[in-house]
C-alpha cells in the first residue's frame, strides 16, 4: 500500500514540476510549488502512514541512523524521471520527511541567468570559487551547471565531495569521480586530504562546514587546483568575513593573506517567486581583482560592497541591484524582492522613488567614472 502511495506522490511531484514534498503526521502531504506550500487533496497522514512511507524508500543503513540520532539524509532515483534528496527526521516522536526533487537535466548558464563572466572565472587554472546563499537557494543547481560546463568544454579530472550526491555526472570530456560522505569516505576533511593525492584539476566541496574543511580547501586552491565550495552565508562580503572568523584570532592575519591569493570569486544567490508562477534566481557576484585582494588582506572587507558596485565592468553585481532589476522588469513582485534583500529599507526606498518618478532607472549605473 505504502509503495503505491509513494510512487503516486512522486509522480505528482514530477508531473507538477514541484520542488519539494513534505510528509508529516496529522496533515495530508504538502508540495512546494513556486515557493508556495500547497496541501494535496488526499487523506490526512497517520503515524502509521508516515512510517510506512519512510520504510518504502529509506535504505537500512539510514533507518538505523534515524533510530540512533533522530535524523538521516540520502539520495535516491525515482526510475528515469528524477532523483530526490531525502531528509527523514523525528518530530514529536513521529516520522517526518522532506523530499527535494533534483532534475535530471542540467541547465545552462543562460537558463539559470548566471552572470556571463562565470565561464571565464571557472576556466582559471587554480583558485577558490564560492557559491553561497541560504538553504534552498539553488546553490547545488548552479554548481552542477558549472561542472557540466567544464565537462563539455575542458579535459579535467573533477572530484566532487558531496553529502549526499545530488546530480549525477557522466564522463564526457572530463573524468568525474563523485564521492559521497558517509558512504565512500567518512567526512569532508578526510575526503579533501585524499582528493589531493588523486591528481585532480577540480575539487568540489559540497559544504565548507568547519575549520578543517575550510583550511584544506584554501590550501588546495593555493596549490594549483580549482576548488568549488558552498557556504550558507548571504552576500559576498559576509562570506569572506565568515571564512576568516572561523579561524582563531592568532591565525586570522595569515588566513587573510592566504585567502586573498586563493579566492577568485564569490557567487551569492537567492530564489524568488516569478510572476505568474515559477522561480527566478537573483545573484550577487564578487570577482576578486587585485584591489579586492588588497581589501581582504588589509582587513577592509567592509569596503567590498562598494567595490562590487563600482566593479560592473568586471561583471560584478550586488544582490540588491539584481533584485531591483527583477522588480523593475516586472519579473517579480515588490514584496518578494524586498524580503530577500540585504538592505530591505534601502531597496524599498529606491523602488518607491522610481514609482514616484523621482529617480530615473539609470541613475544607479554610476560606474562610468571608474
Amino acid at each position: 500500500m505504502a509503495t503505491i502511495q509513494i510512487d503516486k506522490l512522486l509522480e505528482t511531484v514530477v508531473k507538477e514540476n514541484v520542488s519539494d514534498l513534505h510528509i508529516t503526521t496529522e496533515q495530508p502531504p504538502v508540495i512546494r510549488v513556486s515557493g508556495r506550500m500547497i496541501p494535496l487533496d488526499t487523506k490526512v497522514l497517520t503515524p502509521e502512514d508516515t512510517v510506512a512511507l519512510m520504510k518504502s524508500i529509506t535504505p537500512e543503513r539510514n533507518q538505523q541512523e534515524l533510530q540512533e540520532v533522530g535524523g538521516t539524509d540520502f539520495g535516491f532515483a525515482f526510475g528515469d524521471h528524477a532523483r530526490f534528496r531525502v531528509a527523514v527526521f523525528k518530530q514529536r516522536g513521529q516520522i517526518g520527511m522532506v523530499l527535494r526533487r533534483i532534475p535530471n537535466e542540467f541547465l545552462t548558464f543562460a537558463q539559470l541567468g548566471l552572470p556571463a563572466v562565470i565561464s571565464d572565472l571557472i576556466r582559471r587554472p587554480r583558485g577558490l570559487f564560492l557559491v553561497t546563499g541560504p538553504t534552498g537557494s539553488g546553490k547545488t543547481t548552479s554548481l552542477a551547471s558549472m561542472i557540466n560546463y567544464m565537462n563539455d568544454t575542458m579535459d579535467h579530472h573533477i572530484i566532487t565531495l558531496e553529502d549526499p550526491i545530488e546530480y549525477y555526472h557522466k564522463h564526457k570530456h572530463c573524468t568525474i569521480n563523485q564521492r559521497e560522505i558517509g558512504i565512500d569516505v567518512p567526512d569532508f576533511p578526510e575526503a579533501l586530504r585524499r582528493a589531493l593525492r588523486m591528481d585532480p584539476d577540480v575539487i568540489l566541496v559540497g559544504e565548507m562546514r568547519d575549520l578543517d574543511t575550510i583550511s584544506a580547501a584554501i590550501t588546495a586552491a593555493e596549490t594549483g587546483h580549482v576548488v568549488f565550495g558552498t557556504l550558507h552565508t548571504t552576500g559576498a562580503q559576509g562570506t569572506v568575513d565568515r571564512i576568516i572568523d572561523v579561524f582563531p584570532t592568532s591565525q586570522q592575519a595569515q588566513i587573510r593573506t592566504q585567502l586573498s591569493v586563493a579566492i577568485i570569486g564569490v557567487l551569492s544567490q537567492a530564489l524568488i517567486p516569478r510572476k505568474p508562477k515559477g522561480l527566478v534566481a537573483a545573484y550577487e557576484l564578487l570577482v576578486v581583482t587585485p584591489a579586492i585582494a588588497n581589501l581582504i588582506r588589509e582587513a577592509k572587507t567592509y569596503r567590498i560592497n562598494s567595490s562590487i558596485q563600482t566593479g560592473r565592468k568586471y561583471g560584478m553585481q550586488l544582490l540588491d541591484d539584481a533584485l531591483f532589476d527583477l522588480w523593475k522588469n516586472g519579473i517579480s513582485e515588490e514584496d518578494d524582492v524586498v524580503v530577500k534583500s540585504n538592505n530591505p529599507g534601502e531597496l524599498r526606498t529606491k523602488i518607491a522613488m522610481v514609482k514616484r518618478g523621482l529617480m530615473d532607472d539609470e541613475d544607479d549605473d554610476d560606474d562610468d567614472d571608474y
